[in-house]
């Protein structure tokens, strides 16, 4: 709401003579007015976010839960690293089941939601992602027991989303769907560290084709699930605010003996992908 205009105002009272102690309570009213307008401009688009993902239930501090790397200014605002790791160890009993990752000022804000079926402690998540404008960058992990706590972070960067594409289409067509997954073991913090790489032009719907003259149409990633050992891992909801060749690395405490990988991804034009990768470490 904008701020209201207080000389008006009290050049009004003065003329209806006013009494002291109404003209206090106007001037209080006014302040109160002109503070929420201030808060409002300062929150940006959040309330409304937060208000279609979690409708009225409490967001709290998450300082102590989970933490939220980004460059304060990014290179590049079409691939910018975004870093997740948790500050606790997770159980069956209490573990984060939905991860959302909200970057406030993009077209379309919610850039992911994981889901965790919580039967195993991961510590890391990191991704690239598109920045559109100056904007607030928010990690929020949801609790089995839906409590719901935030960090956020502010990044500098803008135009991200309209991007040009770094490959030619062409070439991206040919390896449309192509998966690699790279793994190492942490030996500080007995972590199997992944690092899955999907070939997709990701695009936004908002990039401009200099040949043709007419918006490149979206065609984006929408879904990511990862089995490990026959048993789901993660599965990720995403959205154009992921960057070109969409890459997760992830952190978790492996089981003893060898197995499999199972990723599955789907597109929004309903391409499906599906490919196996052994748990083997590879340096």
């Amino acid at each position: 709401m904008p701020a209201p205009d207080l000389g008006r105002l009290m050049r009004k009272a003065i003329r209806h003579r006013y009494t002291l102690p109404a003209l206090s309570g106007l001037l209080l009213l006014c302040l109160g007015a002109a503070a929420q307008a201030v808060q409002e401009s300062k929150e940006g688009r959040w309330p409304q976010i937060k208000e279609a993902l979690l409708g009225d239930r409490v967001v709290r501090d998450g300082t102590d839960m989970i933490a939220l790397s980004t460059p304060t200014r990014a290179l590049d605002a079409a691939v910018v690293p975004i870093d997740i790791s948790t500050k606790f160890e997770q159980t069956r009993g209490h573990h984060i089941s939905k991860l959302y990752l909200v970057i406030d000022d993009n077209p379309s804000p919610v850039a992911a939601v994981f889901d965790f079926p919580g039967d195993r402690d991961w510590k890391t998540i990191s991704m690239r992602v598109r920045v559109n404008a100056y904007t607030h960058v928010r990690v929020l992990a949801e609790l089995n027991n839906g409590d719901t706590f935030m960090t956020a972070n502010f990044v500098k960067a803008s135009g991200g989303c309209s991007a040009p594409a770094l490959k030619d289409p062409a070439a991206a067509a040919a390896q449309l769907g192509k998966m690699k997954l790279l793994l190492a073991e942490d030996d500080t913090d007995d972590l199997l560290l992944a690092k899955l790489m999907v070939r997709h032009p990701n695009s936004s719907g908002l990039q401009f084709d200099q040949i043709s003259r007419n918006f490149i149409p979206a065609d984006y990633v929408r879904s990511i699930e990862v089995s490990y050992k026959g048993a789901p891992l993660f599965k990720v909801e995403t959205d154009i605010s992921i960057s070109e060749n969409p890459t997760i690395a992830f952190g978790f405490a492996p089981d003893s003996g060898d197995g499999e990988f199972d990723v599955q991804v789907k597109d929004t034009q309903g391409r499906q992908f599906e490919q196996k990768f052994p748990s083997g470490p590879v340096r």
